[in-house]
């Protein structure tokens, strides 16, 4: 569960009554495209021939680029989930963030899904590395664009315990 029972207005749209504006709602699909993309290898080298995850992920940045519909996108998530679900581990992982990714312009707060769900990736593939999941966290940070910087990391913040405590420590 990734999505807060009580929805923090900042990550909703204008037009639903929050104050995200259409060019910062790009840029959280935008993020968490990247964020799926630095470890959707642990998805294809377990998965080859299956291009859901990736055509998830290319899904999302069309939608940002406004080149294509929200449905679409989310339907791209759609499918790159059930590329993950008879999965186990990073692949597993890998696969639903891009699944998370392309569902952000439909709801904003699957930037935090798709962030989170690569930290699990990297996680589960160096099981023997307390250090791994960290590095990956601080390494999504950098790519933050300054004009969202403070909302994601506040939004990590509130909801850290229903995302696997994945951006603490």
């Amino acid at each position: 569960m990734i999505l807060p029972e009580v929805r923090d207005p900042r990550l909703v749209t204008v037009r639903r009554g929050g104050s995200l504006t259409d060019a910062d709602h790009r840029l959280l699909a935008l993020w968490a495209a990247e964020c799926a993309e630095h470890v959707l290898g642990h998805f294809e080298r377990e998965q080859p021939d299956d291009p859901r995850p990736r055509e998830a992920i290319a899904a999302a940045r069309a939608w940002a680029a406004g080149e294509m519909a929200m449905m679409r996108a989310r339907a791209a998530g759609g499918h790159a989930m059930g590329a993950a679900r008879p999965l186990a581990g990073a692949a597993r992982f890998a696969a639903y963030a891009a699944g998370q990714a392309a569902c952000v312009g439909h709801v904003a707060e699957h930037d935090l899904g798709a962030a989170a769900y690569a930290i699990k990736a990297v996680r589960s593939a160096h099981a023997d590395s307390a250090r791994a999941g960290r590095l990956e966290r601080d390494w999504q940070r950098t790519r933050l664009p300054e004009a969202i910087r403070t909302l994601v990391l506040e939004d990590q913040e509130r909801r850290n315990d229903i995302c696997w405590s994945v951006f603490s420590g």
